[in-house]
């Protein structure tokens, strides 16, 4: 591990400690639109304050980009961090670069590694640790609340630290390989494709939409409202909701705050009038 830091220059390693630090604000201010984005931009900054220290016009652009939506494990985002201060420095090096496979590439790996890290810290470390620590607590040991945080932690931070170089490391590596083959254009298409698809997995699993409405006769349900729209299509008004929101949002310049008051809005109407 100390040959990964090494090989790294000395200014750029200070950065990446910086950005290291900076992590650990991630979701302090969490948004339902952009979860952790303001914690990783936070941890952007040294970076951006460093490679774009020319132009304030690229700063901007760059802080904008560092803006946009990011959720993922929090032991896995420093990969993410560096591989992204990679890409923002060749972006500051090279006029041709596509700063449009900066937020790409990030979007195509939140989902997989939050799959990854969910697993192996929240399903496998912490349950070890949390049997270790009840089992001395059982033997009345009082050492096993700390005995439990050191052993879900420490794994947890040297892959939080590490990673952080080691994405700054093979992102840095890994572009070059790129655009010297000419693959940069195949990446950004791919790295976009497997982010919306991310997207795309989110909204059918977390905008969900169940009708309660039943038009009765004689005391008897003759019509259920649910049902008929499942075989339209399931998921149609979770759907429609989604896309009349980017459109509102994207076309229509809606701020974010008038769309979640108006959808809480209309979730209480349709709960009063007995539709959902």
């Amino acid at each position: 591990m100390s040959n990964l830091t090494k090989s790294i220059p000395a200014e750029e390693r200070k950065l990446l400690r910086k950005a290291f630090w900076r992590s650990f604000t991630l979701y302090a201010a969490v948004s339902p639109a952009k979860q952790g984005a303001s914690g990783f931009c936070y941890s952007m900054m040294p970076f951006i304050n460093r490679f774009y220290s020319g132009s304030e016009e690229k700063k901007k652009e760059a802080l904008s980009r560092s803006m946009s939506y990011f959720n993922t494990t929090i032991t896995c985002s420093t990969f993410i961090m560096g591989l992204v201060a990679s890409m923002e420095k060749k972006n500051s090096e090279q006029p041709d670069f596509d700063a449009g496979s900066i937020n790409a590439v990030k979007s195509s790996l939140m989902g997989p590694l939050a799959g990854i890290g969910d697993s192996i810290f929240w399903g496998v470390l912490r349950v070890i640790a949390a049997g270790i620590a009840v089992g001395m607590g059982a033997a009345g040991n009082v050492l096993a609340p700390v005995v439990f945080l050191l052993l879900f932690n420490i794994p947890s931070l040297l892959v939080k630290y590490y990673g952080t170089f080691l994405g700054y490391k093979l992102g840095s590596e890994y572009i070059q390989k790129v655009y010297a083959s000419g693959l940069m254009n195949i990446l950004t298409k791919g790295a976009s494709t497997v982010g919306l698809i991310m997207v795309g997995g989110m909204t059918a699993s977390m905008v969900t939409f169940r009708s309660a409405f039943e038009l009765t006769m004689d005391g008897e349900s003759v019509l259920s409202l649910q049902p008929m729209l499942d075989q339209i299509f399931v998921g149609m008004v979770p759907l429609g909701l989604t896309l009349l929101c980017y459109y509102l949002l994207k076309k229509k310049n809606v701020s974010i705050t008038t769309l979640i008051l108006g959808v809480i809005a209309l979730s209480i109407l349709l709960s009063l009038l007995g539709i959902a």
